[in-house]
Parts: structure tokens; C-alpha cells; sequence
């Protein structure tokens, strides 16, 4: 007989960490559940690549031989983090300002996590985009690819345009609908 459960359940929660170099991390249960497993491919499937560490996560979870797994990402908010004026650049911009904000589709062009920083190139303009660590961060974001598809808020920063805020494609295209 099999034990294990064949049915999905929705889990909230919160990222405990993920590092896309493994491939996968783990999610603490809101309701005090066992850890379960984010594994890099379900994370993808969403769209993202990376996560941030603490990010509010909802997952459709399903039990398996190995434990709790999550099988779909439902919905990823970033990390509950200090509000958005800490930025020199982002001046006193608050959340709803930063949302109201048109979203702009670009390719990442290169992000260096040590660094802390990277640009993004927005379609159909010259001019690169600034994307800082802390930005990535309260977006929900631990890392970006090179040739990564995301769409941006951007502000003019007192050194050109900067990410006020960094979706996931597929993220901005649900927005959008």
C-alpha cells in the first residue's frame, strides 16, 4: 500500500534559504510543518531563479517518501524588510509609489551578487538599467542570470536609471492581465 499523500496541499510560508548553485533549499511551514523542499525547477517553473532568503512564499506542497515537497510556487512576496526610503537613491519612494510605477521588459545583461550589483538592458532603449543588491532583495530575488528575462520599475537615480523594483516575466505578465 502507498503512504504517501497523493494529494496537493497549500502551504504558507517562508523562504529558510535557497541556493540556486544546489539547485534547491527549503521553506519553514507558517503553521509550524516540517521544512519542505524547493527544489530549483519548481522555482523556475514560476519564473524566477532565485528567491531571497525570508521571502513569503505560497507553495501547493505535496508529501512524499522524502518528505514535504513543493510542486508549484503560487505566489512569492518579497521579505519583510525596512521600507523602501533607506535607499539614498530611492529617496523617500514607499511601496505603492515604487507599484504605481510602469513596468518596463528587459534582459538582465549581468549581476554580480559579491559585487552587489549588476545592469539590466530595458528593450527598445540604449541606456542601461542599475539594479542594486537591496532592490533584488525587497523584490524577492536572491540572484539574477545573465540573458534572465524580467521586467523592472525604474526611477532616475542621481546616476541614471535605476531598478526601483525587479518581477519576474511571468510574474509581470499575470500583473498585467
Amino acid at each position: 500500500m502507498n503512504d504517501l499523500q497523493t494529494e496537493l496541499r497549500r502551504v504558507s510560508g517562508r523562504v529558510k534559504w535557497f541556493d540556486p548553485a544546489k539547485g534547491f533549499g527549503f521553506i519553514l511551514d507558517a503553521e509550524n510543518g516540517p521544512d519542505i523542499l524547493l527544489h530549483a525547477n519548481v522555482l523556475r517553473n514560476f519564473g524566477q531563479g532565485s528567491v531571497a532568503d525570508g521571502a513569503g512564499i505560497v507553495v501547493s506542497v505535496q508529501l512524499t517518501a522524502r518528505g514535504a515537497q513543493a510542486v508549484e510556487v503560487l505566489e512569492i512576496s518579497p521579505p519583510e524588510i525596512e521600507r523602501f526610503g533607506q535607499m539614498e537613491d530611492l529617496g523617500d519612494s514607499d511601496p505603492e509609489e515604487i507599484a504605481a510605477l510602469p513596468l518596463e521588459p528587459a534582459r538582465v545583461k549581468w549581476f554580480d551578487k559579491i559585487k552587489g550589483f549588476g545592469f539590466a538592458n530595458v528593450f527598445g532603449q540604449s541606456e542601461d538599467v542599475f539594479v542594486h543588491i537591496e532592490v533584488l532583495r525587497r523584490s524577492g530575488f536572491a540572484d539574477l542570470a545573465p540573458g534572465e528575462a524580467v521586467c523592472l520599475r525604474v526611477i532616475d537615480g542621481k546616476r541614471g536609471r535605476m531598478a526601483a523594483q525587479v518581477l519576474s516575466w511571468e510574474v509581470a505578465l499575470r500583473e498585467l492581465r
